[in-house]
C-alpha cells in the first residue's frame, strides 16, 4: 500500500511553513468538540485520526487528555514513517471496534466516488458517537480556501453529496460534527441541522 503523492515533497508544501491550518487553530477545534461531547454527557475516551497527516488532534489529544486511547492511521508512508502513525487506508480497511470520536479531515476529496463510498462506510463503522468530517467541495475550492495554499488536485463533490451519505447513520450537529444516530445522544432539535 505505497502512496507516493502524500510523500515528503507534499508535506512539505502542504504542512511546512504555511501549513493549511495552524496548530493553534486545530487546538481550538480539539477542545471545542472535546467539550461538546462533555456537554452532551458522552465523553470521549478513544479517538481515531484518519489521514492524520501531521497528527495535529492525535497530538492535542495525548497532551491534553492523556488519559483519551489515541490511534492515527494514514495511507501515506512518509507520514507513517515521520509522525508514528499506522499505515492504513479507509476505503478499504476499518478498525476491529469503533471510537468514540473519529477525526477524518480532508481525505475523501483524494479518492474517487467509490473509493469516497466505501471510506464513508468504513468511517460510519468505525464511529461509536462523534464523527469530525471535513472535505474539500466544490464550493470550498471556488469560495472559501486560500487556492495558494490548498491542493486543488482533487474529486471536488458537492456538500450536498457528502451530506446525504453521511445522514444515513448521522446527525448533524453543525461545524463538521455528526454525532451517531444509534449513540445515546440527545439533540435537542435546534442543535442540529435538518
Amino acid at each position: 500500500m505505497v502512496n507516493q503523492r502524500f510523500n515528503k515533497s507534499y508535506f512539505d508544501r502542504y504542512y511546512g511553513k504555511r501549513p493549511v491550518r495552524s496548530l493553534h487553530e486545530v487546538a481550538h477545534l480539539a477542545t471545542a468538540v472535546h467539550e461538546l461531547a462533555t456537554w452532551w454527557s458522552s465523553p470521549i475516551r478513544s479517538v481515531l485520526e484518519v489521514g492524520a497527516g501531521p497528527g495535529d488532534w492525535s497530538n492535542w489529544y495525548r497532551t491534553m487528555q492523556p488519559n483519551v486511547r489515541v490511534t492515527s492511521v494514514d495511507v501515506s508512508e512518509h507520514a507513517c514513517a515521520t509522525y508514528g502513525h499506522q499505515q492504513r487506508d479507509i476505503s478499504s480497511w476499518s478498525p476491529s471496534s469503533p471510537f468514540d470520536l473519529v477525526i477524518c479531515m480532508d481525505v475523501l476529496q483524494y479518492l474517487d466516488d467509490i473509493n469516497a463510498t466505501r471510506a464513508l462506510r468504513n468511517l460510519t463503522k468505525a464511529t461509536r458517537t462523534y464523527l469530525y468530517f471535513d472535505a474539500l467541495t466544490t464550493f470550498d475550492a471556488k469560495h472559501t480556501v486560500d487556492r495558494d495554499a490548498t491542493d486543488l488536485d482533487a474529486h471536488l463533490r458537492s456538500g450536498t453529496w457528502y451530506r446525504q451519505r453521511l445522514s444515513r447513520s448521522f446527525k448533524q450537529a453543525g461545524a463538521g460534527l455528526w454525532v451517531r444516530k444509534t449513540s445515546s445522544v440527545v439533540l435537542h432539535e435546534l442543535e442540529h441541522a435538518r
